[in-house]
């Protein structure tokens, strides 16, 4: 059982805390929280019909301890003086988005508290160019944020969600505070 003491997590029989989801240590300055959706009905009735509905999935928290900033920055455009071009740069908050997410948003303060909310689909990721280089031509996206990184989690993770629900229909929404 995780219990919250101040702006850390707390689980009894690890004897360690961790970093609340949502709400960064002062010493950091960027941090980054989100969650994986798909749209399970989509693939059978098609993206519009009206139990086609974005469901969560997973909070990135679980799967994604890193915060990197190049892969910040190549991704979401973050913190981003290495001169990659994002992926996925301040589209917003998907106004289709599942329940969850939107209690998740809230509780980490919403657009008041937060910024650069976004998202991006497995689609999207699938056909990404990942020996694309930053502005000096040093760092690859997949030196940053690949499949050998922290991210690369997330990237299994809404792989197999897209092999039952479609690229299409899986998504990662994230914000940073």
């Amino acid at each position: 059982m995780l219990a919250v003491l101040g702006r850390r997590l707390f689980h009894p029989l690890l004897l360690l805390t961790l970093p609340h989801p949502c709400r960064q240590d002062l010493s950091m300055s960027t941090d980054v929280s989100g969650l994986i959706e798909c749209r399970p009905g989509a693939r059978l009735w098609g993206p519009d019909d009206e139990d086609s509905v974005w469901m969560d999935g997973i909070d990135l928290f679980l799967i994604n301890m890193g915060n990197a900033y190049d892969g910040l920055a190549c991704l979401f455009g973050i913190r981003n003086s290495f001169g990659f071009r994002p992926l996925a740069e301040d589209r917003g908050f998907p106004d289709d988005a599942s329940d969850g997410l939107r209690r998740k948003f809230a509780n980490c303060g919403g657009p008041h508290d937060v910024h650069g909310t976004t998202w991006l689909t497995w689609a999207e990721l699938d056909t990404t160019d990942w020996q694309e280089t930053d502005g000096s031509g040093t760092r690859t996206r997949a030196s940053a944020a690949g499949i050998d990184t922290d991210w690369g989690r997330v990237w299994s993770v809404m792989r197999i969600l897209s092999e039952v629900h479609g690229a299409e229909n899986v998504r990662l929404v994230v914000w940073f505070d």
